[in-house]
């Protein structure tokens, strides 16, 4: 017969406190019963025997004074003697019917108290009584003769069984006093039974606990010690009742899972840093690479600048000095080699500007972008003119940036607008910009030819181009430079082809906090109901921390839902906002060369 499942300390324990509930209720029961029973014999003793061992004593008295009294009488002849005969009979008769009841449960006495009221009666019926009447009528001489040895003993039997009854008061009183000693010692004994019950089980649950739960509970805390020390592939084993084999068993899965956790994380340590000492080499390749192209960028700059300047100028010269010398096919040659020569030379320039961005850099600083604007409109002053294009601006912020880059990303945003215009319609360049979030949104939007929304993602690409050299010159460049120009300042570029006409590319530059903090005041203001000279104060405070006036707003609002200033009129190139430096010809050639073709694709 196989033994049942152990028992689990839950189960212990509750067999343990019934057992012991059990004792003690039993111990409780018996104790109730004996203080009961020990009450019972107290108030037998205070309520039975007491009085009647009291009233006995009295009855005893009340009948010698009645037999004195009737013995005076007969001498005396006085009824004064009389009285006390019967006044001690009427609390003769009161005694009877007091002890009466109380005596009911004692049966001996009961019929001892019953002999003695017949007898008293009996004696006051053939002696007492006779003696008064005869001493009344003959004289105290008659009445004496009454009173002879045998009345005499008849009052010493009455006075006898009084004294029984008395003793047998006295031995039940004396019963009573042995129960109540006897209960009492009882109830002591089943109190420190109780109490041994209490102790023994005090005992047993601290033996049991400290077989059951302190000894596994220690062993258990050793051996995860062992693994916490590092001993992953030591295994936990469990004792003592079930739930400490069972926490045991969770335990050691949970090693278990940490051993393989910990053996995959070796392993993937192992992976990285061989990942890392490859990257490392790569690394070391990169700054050999940089190193090399870094040469190459000198090499290109100084030494294949000067063969290709010295091509260019002989083939200038050959240009000018044999024209119409030679033959038309000669002339077109020279003319071929002249215009390589120049495209070699642009091309060089621009790879080294995009190579150049992030490399040389002279620091971030707070720069004003309408002044920036300001450059850029000096710069492209000779294509403005020549395109017969127009150029405005915004109230544009000011951002933490190079300014060299920035105004060479602007420039060649503008140039690009110029140089893809519409032939039959009059360019139009606009800048503006607006905070999205915690970003300035700054956008190039022109009226020129447009962009298909296919190639939107693609013009950014380098050297990539939609057009011929000779339908729109450029190297392809220049919006790779922006593109790059933008990133290197945290930010991104896009095309947005949903404008009715043209052409609007826009980029993202992180914008200074206290613009932020600015317009977010502002736009909580304005959903709360500000006064207009609420919002017109706000504009204030947004214009002297730099904000712009106009074109973007906090939110998609607008500007005066989120509290800046209502813009200016915009500015334009040529009304004194942009520099009085024209750039000639020249300043037109170079803002063409590195301003890449807008509609480029990979």
């Amino acid at each position: 017969m196989s033994a049942g499942p152990p028992w689990t300390l839950r189960r212990r324990v509750v067999a343990l406190l019934a057992v012991v509930s059990v004792l003690l209720g039993a111990s409780v029961v018996a104790e109730i019963a004996v203080a009961a029973k020990n009450r019972q014999h107290i108030q037998t003793l205070l309520e039975r025997t007491g009085p009647l061992r009291a009233h006995s004593q009295e009855l005893l008295s009340v009948l010698v004074d009645q037999e004195t009294a009737v013995r005076g009488y007969a001498v005396t002849g006085d009824r004064e003697d009389l009285e006390p005969y019967v006044q001690g009979g009427e609390r003769e008769q009161q005694l009877y019917r007091a002890m009466e009841p109380l005596i009911k449960i004692y049966p001996r006495l009961d019929r001892l108290l019953a002999t003695i009221k017949a007898e008293a009666a009996e004696w006051r019926r053939t002696v007492a009584q006779p003696v008064v009447d005869t001493t009344a009528r003959d004289g105290t001489a008659a009445g004496q003769a009454l009173i002879t040895d045998q009345p005499r003993q008849r009052f010493d039997g009455i006075r006898d069984s009084v004294a029984q009854l008395q003793q047998g008061i006295l031995d039940e009183r004396e019963k009573g006093a042995d129960n109540i000693y006897r209960t009492s010692t009882l109830l002591v004994v089943l109190l420190i039974v109780a109490a041994l019950v209490v102790v023994a089980a005090g005992v047993v649950l601290l033996i049991s606990l400290e077989r059951m739960v302190v000894r596994p509970l220690t062993g258990l805390a050793e051996q995860v010690r062992e693994v916490a020390e590092g001993d992953y592939q030591h295994h936990i084993a469990g004792t003592g009742p079930p739930e400490f084999q069972r926490l045991a068993v969770d335990v050691d899965a949970m090693r278990q899972k940490i051993a393989k956790d910990l053996s995959e994380v070796r392993e993937a340590r192992a992976s990285i840093e061989w990942v890392n000492s490859q990257l490392q080499k790569q690394a070391e390749e990169l700054v050999r690479s940089n190193r090399d192209l870094e040469q190459f960028a000198y090499v290109a700059s100084h030494d294949l600048q000067e063969p290709l300047r010295k091509v260019a100028s002989f083939c200038q010269l050959l240009q000018r000095r044999y024209a119409g010398q030679l033959d038309e096919r000669a002339d077109q040659y020279i003319a071929f080699a002249v215009d390589g020569a120049q495209r070699m030379q642009r091309l060089i320039n621009d790879l080294l500007a995009f190579s150049r961005i992030g490399r040389l850099t002279t620091g971030f600083t707070e720069v004003d972008l309408n002044r920036v604007m300001g450059d850029v409109a000096g710069q492209t002053e000779s294509a403005l003119q020549y395109a017969d294009a127009e150029l405005t601006w915004d109230e544009l912020p000011a951002i933490r940036g190079e300014e060299p880059l920035l105004t060479n990303l602007l420039a060649n945003l503008v140039s690009n607008s110029i140089k893809f215009r519409r032939p039959d319609v009059r360019a139009k360049v606009h800048v503006s910009a607006r905070l999205v979030d915690d970003e300035w949104e700054i956008s190039c939007q022109d009226n020129g030819i447009g962009i298909e929304p296919e190639f939107a993602d693609k013009i950014f690409v380098i050297f990539q181009r939609l057009h011929s050299k000779d339908a729109y010159p450029g190297t392809g460049i220049g919006l790779a430079i922006v593109k790059k120009i933008v990133e290197y300042h945290g930010g991104r570029v896009w095309v947005d082809t949903d404008v009715p006409e043209g052409t609007a590319i826009r980029f993202s530059l992180p914008a200074l906090p206290e613009h932020v903090e600015a317009a977010r005041a502002a736009a909580q203001r304005a959903d709360e109901g500000v006064a207009d000279e609420g919002v017109a104060d706000e504009a204030d405070e947004a214009r002297e921390a730099g904000a712009p006036a106009d074109g973007a707003t906090p939110t998609e609002a607008g500007a005066a839902g989120a509290g800046l200033p209502r813009p200016p009129a915009p500015r334009t190139a040529g009304d004194g906002t942009a520099g009085d430096d024209a750039a000639g010809d020249d300043a037109a050639q170079e803002s063409e060369s590195t301003g890449g073709a807008k509609e480029t694709v990979t």
